[in-house]
């Protein structure tokens, strides 16, 4: 039988390896940004369709101009979603430090 350590661990949406509580923030703002980005694709997917699936129904609109505005509109949804790569997703809050004030390196190993 497992402890409770274990138990909360497995429960737990998010869990700090270290005690570090600014580590929470750290974890938080990407995911924050993450689902922005997913609202904002879709609400731009979903505009798009409200707009022109009507409109190419009652034949206003080309269906090349129709299929060709498609593809440009999933073009700038993966170019949104894509945006989430090239941000640094986590704050820098300068180099990392360890016991006693001594610097830490990239991998957090004197």
């Amino acid at each position: 039988m497992g402890s409770g350590t274990d138990v909360a661990i497995g429960a737990a949406g998010l869990t700090l390896a270290r005690g570090d509580i600014e580590a929470l923030v750290d974890a938080v703002r990407p995911v924050r940004r993450t689902l922005g980005t997913i609202r904002a694709n879709l609400a731009w997917a979903f505009g798009y369709n409200v707009v022109t699936v009507p409109l190419a129904m009652v034949g206003l609109l080309d269906p090349m101009f129709a299929a060709a505005a498609m593809s440009v509109s999933s073009v700038i949804v993966v170019a949104n979603s894509l945006r989430l790569r090239s941000r640094r997703l986590l704050a820098t809050r300068g180099p990392a430090r360890g016991p006693r004030g001594t610097r830490l390196g990239k991998a957090g190993v004197r």
